[in-house]
């Protein structure tokens, strides 16, 4: 394969360019939209892969060259598949826009914006609410027994529409409301994730892990009280401690130094509020690709639990579905290892014939953990999908 990179003149709209049926990651203007499938390979092999193509790069960011987009799933170590687009518009944080063509193929014209629909939706339960009101309390427990620090307990939804549901429409929606997170679209996978992971610059690595939710009203007032609670909750600020505390132990061997936030700040998306804590350092070079830095990663605390061990082995009995790729990693990789992976939240799992979508939203349970609680916890986080896809 042959890949050329060059300066893109036009102001292209990113969500446009993949449409429907591309592929998309981006954040605030900033990241990758493509069209066409190049190659698709294991996630494992994907770093030897990008970096055999034949490339002429006359941009040199991160994120020029071929590119491999993809999901990581849940299951830590499962085998994931990446594809690499056959055309690729990138942005970078400075306004600067460039296209990778692999192969010569032709550059597509930009999805026109979808005009309104009418169907009709019904929302019912996956997992059924006794199941995940006992497994919140399952977790809970072993908590309370000193068999865990902290499990994270998730459930899901499924929404039924009489017509196909337009991925290019939700995803407009979810840039509306929530255009400062990771939104992203590959192979029917579909969110907007407040997480960063793991990003990797050359050798500056960054991760901004989240752990402690409170939901968002709409009311100011109420809002600040609500975040000043979420502050001085001794549960979340546990919740919290035990995430960043994992991230920066995995990222640390690593690293010639690794700094991070003296205290958790709030986060606020559109829907809810969390803690967050942001780190930066400096990889000891040579140092590893984007893709082995979020491996080791995930699932972080926030979405398995803590020790991991422990708690996914209770997860895959109590929680009563299987997850697949909610809860991984979502993101992409340059050939020179450069990338960025959100943790796979705020999302949905679209059917092939885009008429059912699958939601999932769970919580972290420490001891104080109340099951109605974390109940009313997950139906906030599914408005963020949910809105996105139930409107005309």
């Amino acid at each position: 394969m042959r890949a050329v990179t060059t300066l893109f003149p036009d102001d292209v709209d990113l969500n446009d360019f993949a449409g429907g049926d591309g592929f998309l990651f981006v954040r605030d203007g900033v990241g990758l939209a493509g069209r066409g499938v190049a190659a698709r390979v294991e996630a494992d092999s994907a770093l030897d892969l990008l970096a055999s193509i034949d490339c002429e790069d006359y941009v040199g960011a991160a994120g020029c060259g071929p590119v491999a987009l993809g999901v990581l799933p849940f299951k830590p170590g499962a085998s994931a598949k990446l594809v690499i687009p056959a055309v690729t518009i990138g942005k970078g944080a400075d306004g600067q826009r460039w296209i990778t063509i692999i192969d010569n193929a032709e550059v597509p014209a930009a999805a026109p914006r979808p005009a309104p629909a009418a169907a009709e939706f019904t929302v019912r339960p996956g997992v059924d609410v006794a199941t995940y009101l006992a497994a919140v309390t399952a977790a809970r427990d072993a908590v309370r027994a000193g068999l865990l620090d902290k499990a994270v307990i998730a459930r899901d939804i499924v929404v039924t529409s009489t017509e196909p549901i337009d991925v290019h429409a939700v995803m407009l929606r979810l840039r509306a409301s929530f255009g400062s997170s990771y939104r992203y679209a590959i192979d029917g996978f579909v969110g907007a994730s407040p997480e960063l992971l793991v990003g990797l610059d050359g050798a500056t690595v960054s991760s901004h892990p989240l752990a402690g939710t409170t939901p968002r009203t709409g009311d100011p007032a109420t809002d600040a009280r609500l975040a000043a609670e979420l502050l001085a909750s001794a549960k979340n600020q546990i919740e919290h401690r035990v995430v960043i505390d994992v991230v920066h132990d995995t990222l640390l061997p690593w690293a010639s130094y690794l700094d991070w936030e003296p205290e958790p700040s709030i986060v606020a998306v559109a829907n809810v509020q969390h803690l967050g804590t942001r780190m930066e350092g400096h990889l000891s070079q040579p140092g590893p690709d984007v893709l082995t830095l979020a491996r080791a990663l995930s699932p972080t605390p926030a979405l398995g639990g803590h020790p991991q061990a422990a708690a996914l082995e209770l997860i895959e009995r109590v929680e009563g579905f299987r997850r697949g790729r909610y809860g991984g990693a979502v993101g992409w990789m340059d050939s020179r290892g450069n990338g960025t992976w959100a943790v796979a939240i705020r999302c949905a799992e679209f059917s092939t014939d885009r008429r059912q979508a699958r939601l999932f939203a769970g919580g972290g349970i420490v001891a104080d953990s109340e099951p109605l609680a974390e109940l009313a916890e997950t139906q906030a986080k599914f408005q963020a999908m949910l809105s996105a896809i139930i409107r005309p």
